[in-house]
């Protein structure tokens, strides 16, 4: 991996851009990379894919000023009242973001402009050319790891989670799922990231830019960390919250971050991704407990995996009924079609046992006993929503 001036130049080179704006993303991008180097073993694909997607988001953190620096009128853009998905991974919340995805008088984060948020998708003729190309990339991953679709499914064209957002100020959880990088990994759990979501409110103005306002569906388990943070950004925003037993999820997210390092490093320590996996998201769920004990329960939205699997239509009407918004019969038809097209023939994935991650699932889940016994009170409750 070359040094962070090497990355620096690079964008610059390749844009013409000088400007990445507020410094906020150094310390991150000189650790991050300061741990790829000393403690990650990527091989050559590795090392070509992740120094590749560090000058590109350096790119687009130029791009995104140089956009503001021409059109200043961008910062104007209001950003109301948001929903935020949030809750462990492998608890739905993917296909309930696909689902809220299908509401035409929404707005949710699709993959291709996360990847790429510039320039603003308002001033791009259609067929935008960024399709396509998120298209090639997602062929190329599923042929080099074809468990991917399965473990992680996504569209090109689909609700995506917030992380390349969150990237462009480089604390983003996603970097630890491509590499063994603990120092990072240990320095992101406690680091400051008002400044990140303040960037992806800035990202978010753009893309909206020159099209009718409508609110904002985002969508990222790693929010859980970080709600404090969040809400400095994002004052006015609600959140829907998934659930399941944490013991069912914890050897599936590890392997998850398994196919993943595999595709960029000869050697996969799947005990230490277990127990990554395990430190982080214990962390969090304690966080995001005390966030709603601090005054901010009203702005939680509960459900239940299960439920949601038996009735994802339902459950997102209730859902819309606690948001006051309506559920169009345009958006329920999608919502149907998405389903029956995509969840109902889901392939059903066969994940290790886990002792293959040196697992203990009952020492596990002790430390996430407060949440398994609020989780059930809160999706018990039918009518604590409506009231």
């Amino acid at each position: 991996m070359t040094d962070v001036d090497d990355l620096l130049a690079a964008a610059r080179k390749e844009t013409g851009l000088d400007d990445f704006g507020e410094n906020t993303f150094r310390e991150g991008l000189e650790r991050l990379v300061d741990s790829l180097r000393t403690e990650a073993s990527l091989n050559a694909l590795g090392e070509l894919s992740i120094r590749a997607l560090i000058v590109q988001l350096l790119k687009s953190r130029l791009q995104v000023e140089d956009w503001y620096r021409r059109r200043p009128e961008i910062d104007d853009e209001p950003i109301q009242g948001p929903l935020v998905g949030l809750g462990l991974p492998r608890t739905g919340s993917t296909a309930l973001a696909a689902l809220l995805g299908e509401d035409p008088l929404a707005r949710s984060l699709m993959r291709w402009q996360a990847e790429e948020p510039c320039p603003p998708p308002s001033t791009v003729p259609a067929p935008d050319p960024r399709i396509a190309r998120a298209e090639a990339r997602a062929k190329m991953t599923l042929e080099m790891a074809p468990r991917m679709a399965a473990l992680v499914p996504s569209s090109p064209t689909g609700p995506y989670e917030c992380h390349d957002l969150m990237g462009l100020d480089f604390k983003s959880h996603y970097f630890q799922a491509f590499a063994y990088i603990p120092s990072y990994s240990s320095w992101l759990l406690d680091a400051d990231l008002t400044p990140t979501y303040l960037y992806e409110r800035r990202v978010l103005k753009l893309l909206q830019w020159g099209t009718e306002p409508r609110p904002w569906r985002l969508k990222c388990p790693t929010h859980l960390i970080f709600l404090d943070h969040l809400v400095e950004a994002f004052p006015d925003a609600r959140f829907v919250m998934t659930h399941r037993d944490p013991t069912e999820v914890l050897v599936s997210v590890a392997d998850v971050y398994a196919v993943m390092v595999s595709m960029y490093s000869d050697e996969v320590d799947r005990p230490y991704l277990a127990a990554l996996n395990v430190e982080h998201w214990s962390v969090g769920m304690r966080r995001a407990l005390a966030f709603r004990d601090a005054g901010h329960d009203h702005r939680f939205f509960d459900l239940d995996f299960r439920a949601v699997q038996r009735d994802p239509v339902g459950e997102v009407r209730r859902l819309y009924t606690w948001l006051g918004e309506p559920v169009t019969p345009e958006f329920e038809a999608g919502m149907r079609r998405w389903w029956r097209e995509n969840a109902e023939n889901r392939e059903q994935n066969i994940h290790p046992d886990a002792e293959a991650f040196g697992l203990d699932l009952e020492k596990a889940r002790p430390l996430f006993a407060d949440y398994i016994g609020r989780a059930a009170r809160w999706t018990a409750r039918e009518d604590a929503h409506t009231a």
